[in-house]
C-alpha cells in the first residue's frame, strides 16, 4: 500500500493586504511528520501554490493511488466563500479555498474538490487537513500580545485580517451574496468524499500564531503535537479527542472537528 501527500502552505496573497504569518510553516512541518510516516510528499508554497497547481496535484494523486492506498491532502491558508450557483447550499453560499491566485483566477469551492476527490479509485482513503477558516469567518490572526511578524525590515502590526469575497468577486457576484450569511452547519470542503480534519467550526476564527517565537498555526501545532502521543492503533477520532484537550483554549477559542462518515471517523491514523 502507498502513501502520498500534497502540502499547500500560503502566507502571500497579493494585492489582498491579507498577508499571513505561520502557514508556509504548517505545510512544511506536515511535509515533515507525513514523510517520517512513509508518505511521498509534495510542497506548494506561496507562489507555486496557485488554484491549477493545487487542482492539478490533487488531481495527479486521485489518479495515481490505487485501492488501499492513503492520501492525503493538507492546506494552510485563507478560507472564504462565494455564491451557490447549483442550489446545494441552504444559505445560497458555497465555501472555498484560497490559493495564491485568488484574486485573478478565483478560489477552489467545496463542489470543485467534492469532483476532485471523487477521481478516486475505490478503496483509496483521501484524508483532508484544513487549518483554515472554510466559512465567511475567513480570518487567521495572532493576539496583539504575540511577536507580529517580519516581512523584510517592516513589522506587519495588523494581524486581524480577512480575505472577505469582494476581495476577489466582481461587484455582481458580491451582489449575490447579499448583506449577511445565515449562520449553520454546512458542507464541508470535499463533503464525504474524503475525511476532513478541520482547525475550526464554521462560525469560529482559525489562529495564526507563534510558538517560541516562530509563526505556525495554532491548530496545526497542537495537532501534529497531539499526533506525537498517539498509540500506534489510534483512530481519527482518537486523534480529535486529543487535540480538543488543548484546543480550544481561552487565548484560542477554535474547536477542531471530524467531518465524514462514522467508518471513516475509525481509519486509523495515517496509515
Amino acid at each position: 500500500m502507498a502513501k502520498y501527500a500534497l502540502c499547500v502552505g500560503i502566507n502571500d496573497y497579493p494585492g489582498t493586504s491579507s498577508d499571513l504569518a505561520g502557514c508556509v510553516n504548517d505545510a512544511k512541518d506536515w511535509a515533515e511528520v507525513l514523510g517520517k510516516r512513509g508518505f511521498q510528499t509534495q510542497l506548494l508554497l506561496d507562489r507555486k501554490a496557485t488554484g491549477a497547481a493545487i487542482r492539478q496535484g490533487i488531481s495527479d494523486l486521485m489518479t495515481k493511488a490505487r485501492t488501499g492506498d492513503t492520501v492525503v491532502i493538507q492546506y494552510s491558508g485563507h478560507g472564504s466563500y462565494v455564491p451557490d450557483e447549483d442550489g446545494d447550499e441552504p444559505d445560497g453560499t458555497d465555501e472555498c479555498l484560497c490559493p495564491y491566485d485568488v484574486r485573478s483566477k478565483g478560489p477552489i469551492t467545496d463542489d470543485e474538490l467534492f469532483d476532485l476527490f471523487s477521481q478516486k479509485a475505490k478503496g483509496t482513503k483521501v484524508v483532508m487537513i484544513a487549518d483554515s477558516c472554510h466559512s465567511g469567518t475567513v480570518a487567521r490572526f495572532a493576539p496583539i500580545s504575540t511577536p507580529p511578524p517580519v516581512k523584510g525590515r517592516r513589522y506587519i502590526l495588523d494581524r486581524v485580517k480577512f480575505l472577505p469575497p469582494a476581495a476577489f468577486l466582481s461587484r455582481e457576484d458580491t451582489a449575490k451574496l447579499g448583506s449577511r450569511r445565515k449562520a449553520r452547519s454546512s458542507n464541508p470542503p470535499g463533503r464525504y468524499a474524503a475525511l476532513l480534519l478541520a482547525a475550526c467550526q464554521d462560525t469560529e476564527y482559525s489562529y495564526d500564531a507563534y510558538f517560541g517565537g516562530r509563526p505556525n498555526g495554532a491548530f496545526t501545532y497542537v495537532a501534529i503535537r497531539a499526533l506525537s502521543n498517539l498509540p500506534q492503533r489510534a483512530t481519527y477520532m482518537d486523534w480529535l479527542k486529543a487535540i480538543r484537550k488543548r484546543l480550544p483554549s481561552q487565548q484560542y477559542p477554535q474547536t477542531p472537528n471530524l467531518f465524514g462518515s462514522s467508518s471513516m471517523k475509525r481509519w486509523k491514523v495515517l496509515a
